[in-house]
């Protein structure tokens, strides 16, 4: 036993030394954990921010004059007005995001006590600021209207009281969630690339064969390889989390640093032998790439971290959870912003290493097969 470790332990420091000057990876490595976690999560937001509004006021009123003014940034950008025949134009240029048109008498027919209607024409393709941009223009525009009406006068109380507590993230920052989700992709990218890559050089040069012929069984080579990238891949993490996420994001981190480094560490062993497994099943660098494409895009995009997992199908919300990146975001989101202990995340550890030891069987097997 003791000489099996042994074995392993200098594989591993021979993959350590090979990726040390393997220059490309490095680079990727190192752009992958610190620009591709800071620039998509500060460039990208939840939040409306600048949409560009237009207005067609055909009611010229004091009122119509309040609604304008209060479309602010920074949600949005300053109004501009333009003409009734132009509100297609604009939109089907993509010009503005949303139009606004305030009917003609529209001030008047408030005073009467009628319900007169201000039109708000949205650019769907906007998906991001759409739908919550046409709550905010909504509220807005009833907000000018009560108070135009009462004056100086206090609103009246409303019988129920609706008290709102943010929790983990008061601001609702999204960068702060982003960065977070963008870092286990990056996990989840470098995990599987780095372990297949690695094992299709020793193919492609011949060494496996070298391997094979020493006293050495596939078990040994494999969990090398996996220590070894798993070394490079959480070290990357734990430096982003600390430079990328908490000192250029500015997210907080309330959870445990040691908790996150063993959740890491657990999941790592099972995108590793998913990428162990890739490489038994392609014969060169190209066809790993095209493999791990279709397999890393799904069960990043889908693990719950860009959109909530109950807001999918049932079905999808099955089949993902047996993917480890559904758990392991899970447990980073418990862990680093809900200050979650052991006792919370116990099932997301144990799903990951069951899943990763179903993967580690299935990589031992091809291995076997393919190198016999």
């Amino acid at each position: 036993m003791k000489r099996k470790l042994w074995h392993i332990y200098r594989l591993g420091l021979k993959e350590l030394i090979s990726f040390r000057y393997d220059y490309v990876l490095v680079v990727l490595v190192a752009y992958s954990f610190t620009v591709m976690v800071i620039v998509p999560s500060k460039g990208t937001g939840l939040q409306v921010r600048n949409s560009s509004v237009a207005y067609v006021d055909e009611d010229r009123s004091a009122l119509s004059a309040r609604i304008i003014d209060a479309v602010q940034e920074p949600y949005f950008m300053k109004p501009r007005p333009i003409e009734y025949h132009e509100i297609d134009r604009v939109l089907d240029r993509a010009e503005y995001i949303f139009v606004l048109h305030i009917p003609a008498g529209f001030q008047r027919d408030i005073l009467a006590g009628r319900v007169p209607q201000v039109r708000i024409d949205v650019d769907g393709t906007a998906i991001g600021h759409a739908k919550l941009g046409t709550s905010y223009l909504t509220r807005i525009i009833n907000d000018e209207i009560t108070s135009f009406l009462l004056g100086n006068q206090a609103a009246p109380e409303p019988p129920i009281r609706l008290v709102t507590r943010v929790l983990y993230n008061q601001n609702r920052e999204s960068a702060w969630f982003m960065s977070m989700v963008f870092l286990t992709h990056m996990i989840t990218l470098l995990s599987i690339i780095l372990p297949a890559a690695a094992l299709i050089k020793e193919k492609e040069r011949g060494t496996v064969e070298h391997l094979l012929v020493m006293p050495l069984i596939p078990v040994e080579i494999t969990l090398a390889k996996v220590w070894a990238n798993s070394f490079i891949v959480v070290a990357g993490a734990m430096f982003s989390l600390f430079f990328s996420v908490k000192w250029v994001v500015g997210a907080p981190i309330h959870g445990s640093i040691g908790l996150f480094f063993l959740g890491t560490i657990v999941f790592l062993y099972a995108t590793t032998e998913l990428g162990v497994f890739l490489a038994t099943i392609a014969k060169n660098q190209p066809q790993a790439g095209l493999l791990s494409m279709p397999i890393i895009v799904p069960i990043s995009m889908l693990s719950g971290g860009t959109t909530p997992l109950e807001s999918m199908p049932t079905f999808l919300q099955t089949i993902m959870r047996f993917a480890p990146t559904t758990h392991y975001v899970e447990f980073c989101a418990r862990v680093l912003f809900r200050n979650a202990g052991l006792d919370v995340v116990w099932p997301q550890l144990a799903a990951m290493a069951a899943i990763g030891t179903v993967l580690f069987i299935g990589a031992m097997i091809r291995f076997r097969a393919t190198f016999r």
